[in-house]
């Protein structure tokens, strides 16, 4: 490695730990980075402005950020916690298992799990906490833990994000999110039910069933929202990014026209909310886009295919080396930088050991989006913190058992890569 690459590093780490956002401190980097090797100052800027203008498929990130606030924002998430509340309520720990089967349906309407937890999350906390119902550190650390599934079932910005570092198609790595985000759903749920009968939560009034017809009407043209979306996709009628765009129309009509619960000003202050998260995750990308350079300039990717080619590894062995580096780092730093700095890195060693790129960008994501939920830097937990006020370290104390099953989880995509492949298999994928 180069001097200026050493230097490049060595500001990357000094300005994070001063506190700034990690993107801020990988752009700082890669100017010290063309400063020391007497390339033109203007490279930077010239990187992020050809990456971004030539990725047509970065556009579905803001879409998909309006689409998921707009759901939030009207009495559509109510109207979807009314009907999973009917249905799944009825046993005992039912609010814990209504937290996740919501966040399993809403993850076919966001992407993200920073608006599941904040939107839907904060109503389902609320609840859970009524009367006493359920401990606060346990209704925060649920909610925080099934809001991972946000991201895994499509539609996911971060597979987008991933499908624009290994240049995969996104329709393949949506369908691999399916049952993985299934299979996470499945252990949060034992999980609770494990936990409701050994710390006696309360058994929640059955909703009689002559209600379940009403309010299943009311919450239908919401549940058709993600089947409008891959029909679109897996249809051939739309791109990827244009199944966002109507993700978004669809979310504006629904609230604004058919249950009308969206007013100008709601509207004015979900648009402003969207676009300062796209700049948020767009000045990621715009980092991600100048450091990839400086790697690919340094032939780092090379390095490290002749490095694994070197070790003898077999394929499984790098999974697991690859994903307990990932679970390490993403206590350390946030997923959008871990997919688009840190994972191209090893997506040369996956072709070379003949490593399935949609299967390792599915458990790569999975494990990205546990990430979340750990400690220290542990985004979503500060999120339910800040709009629940819930003690972080209540939050943090129950979270380890759904960390642990997650991870359970993770393992079991690594052993048996037709978890994640099958469905692609079954609309033509032939990795």
């Amino acid at each position: 490695m180069s001097a200026a690459f050493l230097v490049c590093l060595g500001v990357v780490l000094l300005v994070a730990a001063l506190g700034a956002p990690v993107a801020y401190a990988m752009i700082v980097g890669g100017i010290a980075y063309v400063a020391m090797s007497g390339r033109d100052l203007a490279l930077p800027a010239e990187q992020i402005i050809q990456g971004l203008y030539d990725s047509f498929v970065l556009l579905a990130v803001p879409l998909f950020i309006v689409a998921a606030n707009i759901m939030n924002a009207g009495t559509i998430s109510q109207r979807l916690l009314g009907f999973v509340v009917a249905v799944v309520g009825r046993f005992r720990g039912g609010l814990g298992h209504v937290n996740v089967v919501t966040s399993i349906i809403f993850a076919g309407m966001s992407g993200s799990a920073v608006a599941d937890a904040a939107g839907i999350g904060k109503l389902i906390i609320n609840m859970m906490r009524e009367g006493n119902r359920y401990p606060a550190g346990y209704a925060a650390a649920i909610t925080a833990a099934s809001s991972t599934i946000g991201p895994i079932i499509p539609p996911s910005i971060p597979m987008v994000l991933y499908a624009l570092v290994s240049d995969q198609s996104i329709g393949y790595l949506f369908l691999g999110g399916i049952l993985p985000g299934l299979l996470m759903g499945l252990v949060m749920m034992a999980l609770n039910a494990f936990a409701a009968r050994r710390r006696n939560f309360a058994l929640e009034r059955p909703v009689p069933v002559r209600e379940l017809p009403r309010l299943t009407v009311n919450a239908v043209p919401a549940l058709l929202m993600p089947v409008i979306l891959l029909y679109g996709i897996y249809g051939g009628i739309t791109t990827p990014t244009e199944a966002a765009a109507v993700a978004a129309g669809y979310a504006l009509l629904l609230a604004g026209v058919f249950y009308r619960a969206l007013s100008f000003r709601a509207l004015r202050h979900i648009m402003l909310t969207s676009a300062n998260q796209s700049a948020a995750v767009g000045v990621v990308i715009g980092a991600a886009l100048i450091f990839n350079y400086i790697v690919a300039s340094e032939n780092i990717p090379a390095r490290m295919q002749d490095f694994v080619g070197g070790l003898s590894v077999s394929p499984l062995a790098f999974l697991i080396i690859v994903n307990i580096i990932l679970l390490v780092l993403g206590c350390l730093l946030d997923a959008s930088t871990l997919i688009l700095v840190i994972i191209p890195l090893f997506l040369p060693a996956c072709r070379l050991l003949g490593i399935d790129l949609v299967h390792f960008g599915v458990v790569a994501i999975v494990n990205c989006m546990i990430g979340l939920i750990t400690p220290p830097y542990g985004i979503v937990l500060f999120v339910i913190n800040a709009v629940t006020g819930i003690p972080l370290r209540d939050i943090v104390r129950e979270i380890l058992p759904f960390v642990l099953v997650l991870v359970f989880a993770l393992l079991l995509l690594i052993l048996f890569p037709e978890i994640v492949l099958w469905l692609p298999r079954q609309f033509g994928y032939q990795g």
